[in-house]
């Protein structure tokens, strides 16, 4: 099932199973975080930003624990606590001891809390569609949560994900589809996220003090259109972080490194790096 696949690249062991995840390029870090979205991988969610960044940065991209190609242990309790400690042991086997952090939806509630728990292991932050502050659930993102496979559901999520609908092809949908229906991937997707899922965007947020004492530049990008996470939490995390510019795209849905993947690609790189 898993040959030939670009979303399976290299395997490491850590203390809570095995990774898989993409490494390209050299120079500092970036840890590029995936979102929370059925069928997600680093690969489907970076696949046109790794080899950008990678120009001038060792970009590493992993499947997070519960997603994609990673090991996926039994019992594991799907909490920030565990993703971040996940997290961090993933760090610890690469021996990287700090690295900027782009995280994407999900995993820019991840980003954040790695930021605050461990800001010593952290350089810059970008947080792109970010979640990790209170909002009240959308109808986009309950029914991103709630999906069931199918192919018609997986097309009229990704409707819902891109402002731009020439972006979603029958083809996408099908890949994406049957990237849901993985061994494995339903059952732990299903698990994480059960109604009521207003309690999931809570377990997800950082508390507003915490989110202001963070020191790092940090870099927020949020497409006006946006269906899943509100353009709101972009500006809530800008009054927050102190060292915090802003970057609102418009005609975008939650898909900003896809839709305006040649501009996101060139801000981001400029932040990393300057």
């Amino acid at each position: 099932m898993t040959q030939n696949n670009p979303e399976v690249g290299q395997s490491i062991s850590t203390a809570g199973g095995r990774v898989n995840y993409h490494d390209q390029g050299t120079g500092a870090p970036v840890l590029l975080i995936h979102g929370s979205g059925p069928g997600v991988s680093a690969w489907a969610n970076w696949r046109m930003t790794i080899e950008a960044l990678s120009v001038q940065n060792r970009v590493i991209a992993p499947d997070i624990v519960g997603f994609g190609y990673t090991e996926r242990p039994d019992h594991f309790d799907y909490n920030m606590t565990s993703w971040v400690d996940h997290t961090m042991g993933f760090l610890d086997s690469l021996g990287i001891e700090k690295t900027s952090v782009v995280g994407n939806s999900f995993g820019g509630a991840l980003a954040l809390a790695m930021a605050i728990r461990h800001p010593n292991r952290m350089n810059k932050l970008v947080l792109m569609g970010s979640v990790g502050v209170p909002f009240t659930l959308t109808d986009g993102l309950d029914k991103v949560w709630g999906y069931t496979p199918s192919i018609e559901n997986m097309r009229q999520l990704l409707d819902i994900f891109a402002h731009d609908r020439n972006l979603v092809s029958d083809e996408l949908a099908k890949l994406r589809y049957e990237a849901s229906i993985q061994p494995g991937f339903q059952e732990s997707y299903a698990s994480m996220f059960p109604a009521p899922r207003q309690q999931w965007v809570e377990a997800m947020t950082s508390p507003e003090k915490d989110i202001m004492a963070i020191p790092h530049d940090s870099l927020i990008i949020h497409g006006r259109e946006d269906k899943v996470i509100p353009p709101q939490n972009a500006h809530q995390l800008f009054s927050l972080i102190k060292n915090a510019r802003l970057h609102m795209f418009g005609n975008c849905g939650h898909w900003t490194q896809i839709e305006h993947a040649r501009e996101f690609n060139q801000l981001v790189a400029h932040f990393l790096n300057n």
